[in-house]
């Protein structure tokens, strides 16, 4: 009963998807059509590509209820989704690509950095920032800096850094110059000086709890009314190792009582032990990104910064130090994220599903990660694509993984070849077949010239489980790109036909018995479910696959006909995993 229910929603929200749609369709061109209603459908729900019988029957009946309804009927159905057709249309105008990359107030030199702190592994978010910043550079004619904001030495490690810098030049993404903001350190302690001096900057000694409270509360605590001797006292017994770890911290003298919390005295220094990748034991007080970032962009020349939306509210506190200091200013430009709709980058989270073993690594290929993506298959232009299409839009959406997988599908189109892959097999023998009708070459690609695969075959064929089940004796199916089959007899996981010289209509993929081999697919879906994560992320199916597939190389896309897209993952264990 339950089940039957959730078919009935399930039908009810498919026809009103259908109806809305044919609505939408009548406004715009006059008279619905069905298959913009059905292509609408799809491309929301993907899943329903395999039920295209029952759609286009209900598609049908939506185009005759619309079409059978004036111009003034049609209007008035329409008010009811005013808002949804707005929104629509303000997505596809912020999807309008790159019409939209420019930027304000730019002139003369240009030049801007990307700056990942190398904590983690790139994901997607990331390669948006860059692609944009190379795009503009090459705009304006300027430079693009590769900066790694290294100043947290718990969580930073060179194996990031070789790994961002892999994930950079996998995406073609080429940089004037490389620098680091541990080198800059010696430099930044002299900046805090002159901040202390000019009575901007001041030692706190409070507790952390105590320290969030009171930036909470909006009151400043005893140690901002400390003379610049007292504070320069303590700045250097901090620089001497007097203090505990989170026991003293520099902060910025500013508007305790800010609306912008981020004005409310932040931290500019604190003390870490930890060693650093790069710098190891030398320093023991250690700048926030919020100090160090301005100071380095301005020492290097950055003329514009490129960042994500949510850093809007410390705009201000990074050109306060800019002004405290008298250092030149970039100028700021803020974008939107590029979100992946039931994923997450959380590195947090996703070691926490590393170690429930719930997920292989941060290359497991239902991550968003650069190192991910290229192990699913996904190419650097087609990241490239979703980067640069939303333009400098601020508006916060996540995206469904589906608009990066149909960019990649339109590049990896041509050079796919095609293979036929059997799921769950079902045993067909064929009687009668001419001996020259026995060895067969078939096309790698319907359109581009990739070659031939070429069988000598025997009576013996393996079928999907799904058609045998459709069959019935008497029916006629063609082998696709071999020949036609009448089915004389069924059985328990077996049939019987007899080759025919005519062509049947309903054609069905099939491997020969002895030019097959067995292989496993993983079929990727997304890897949450709400917030929680996704059990069925991957759906693994054993089958087999034409023999053709020893000839593939690790890394090779294939379509498997009906099926999909698929990269070899492992050769030698015969995986592919779904694109």
């Amino acid at each position: 009963m339950v089940s039957e229910i959730a078919k009935k929603a399930a039908e009810k929200e498919i026809r009103e998807e259908l109806r809305i749609a044919a609505i939408k369709n009548a406004i715009e061109f006059g008279t619905a059509r069905e298959g913009a209603l059905i292509g609408r459908l799809i491309s929301k729900f993907p899943e329903l590509k395999s039920k295209m019988k029952e759609i286009s029957a209900m598609a049908k009946e939506a185009v005759d209820e619309i079409n059978g309804m004036s111009a003034a009927e049609i209007k008035k159905a329409s008010k009811k989704y005013e808002k949804l057709f707005e929104e629509e249309k303000r997505r596809k105008i912020e999807e309008s690509a790159e019409a939209r990359l420019e930027l304000k107030g730019v002139s003369g030199s240009f030049a801007t950095r990307f700056p990942p702190e190398p904590s983690g592994y790139m994901h997607i978010g990331h390669a948006k920032v860059a692609f944009m910043e190379q795009r503009f550079a090459q705009m304006y004619g300027g430079k693009l800096f590769l900066y790694f904001d290294d100043t947290n030495p718990e969580k930073e490690k060179q194996e990031f850094v070789d790994a961002m810098k892999r994930d950079l030049a996998w995406l073609g993404i080429e940089f004037d110059r490389e620098y680091y903001a541990s080198d800059n350190i010696e430099s930044l302690y002299g900046y805090a000086e002159r901040l202390i001096e000019s009575g901007n900057a001041y030692a706190c000694l409070c507790d952390a709890a105590k320290l969030k409270e009171s930036r909470l509360k909006m009151i400043g605590c005893e140690h901002r009314k400390q003379d610049t001797l007292e504070n320069m006292r303590l700045w250097k017994e901090m620089l001497g190792r007097k203090f505990k770890e989170n026991e003293a911290v520099l902060r910025l003298k500013a508007e305790i009582d800010s609306k912008n919390t981020a004005m409310r005295d932040p931290t500019l220094f604190r003390i870490k032990y930890s060693l650093h990748y790069r710098q190891g034991g030398r320093y023991a007080a250690w700048p926030t990104y919020s100090f160090n970032t301005p100071i380095v962009d301005s020492l290097n020349g950055v003329s514009d910064v490129i960042r994500s939306k949510e850093y809007e509210m410390t705009d201000e506190l990074y050109y306060r130090i800019l002004d405290l200091l008298s250092m030149g200013k970039p100028r700021i430009h803020s974008v939107a994220r590029l979100e992946i709709a039931n994923n997450m980058t959380s590195k947090r989270k996703l070691n926490e599903l590393i170690k429930q073993g719930k997920i292989h690594g941060y290359d497991d290929p239902r991550l968003v990660t650069i190192t991910a993506l290229r192990r699913r298959g996904i190419l650097p232009e087609a990241i490239k694509r979703l980067a640069l299409r939303f333009g400098m839009s601020k508006t916060e959406s996540a995206v469904s993984i589906n608009m990066l997988l149909a960019e990649n599908r339109k590049l990896i189109d041509p050079t796919a070849k095609r293979l036929f892959f059997v799921e769950k097999p079902f045993m067909l023998t064929v009687s009668g077949i001419p001996e020259r009708m026995r060895k067969i070459s078939i096309r790698l690609h319907p359109s581009t010239e990739l070659g031939y695969r070429k069988y000598k075959l025997n009576d013996r064929f393996f079928i999907n489980t799904a058609d045998a089940l459709k069959l019935k004796e008497g029916t006629r199916v063609a082998l696709k790109d071999a020949f036609s089959v009448r089915i004389e007899k069924l059985g328990d996981g077996k049939a019987e036909g007899t080759y025919m010289k005519e062509n049947a209509e309903e054609r069905i993929q099939w491997v020969n018995e002895g030019n097959y081999g067995e292989c496993s697919i993983e079929v990727i879906g997304d890897l949450l479910k709400g917030e929680a994560f996704n059990d069925e992320s991957i759906k693994v199916s054993k089958g087999y696959v034409e023999s053709f597939a020893a000839n593939l190389d690790d890394g090779e896309v294939v379509q498997f006909e009906r099926v999909g897209f698929f990269k070899v993952d492992d050769k030698n264990a015969m995986l592919f995993i779904s694109l």
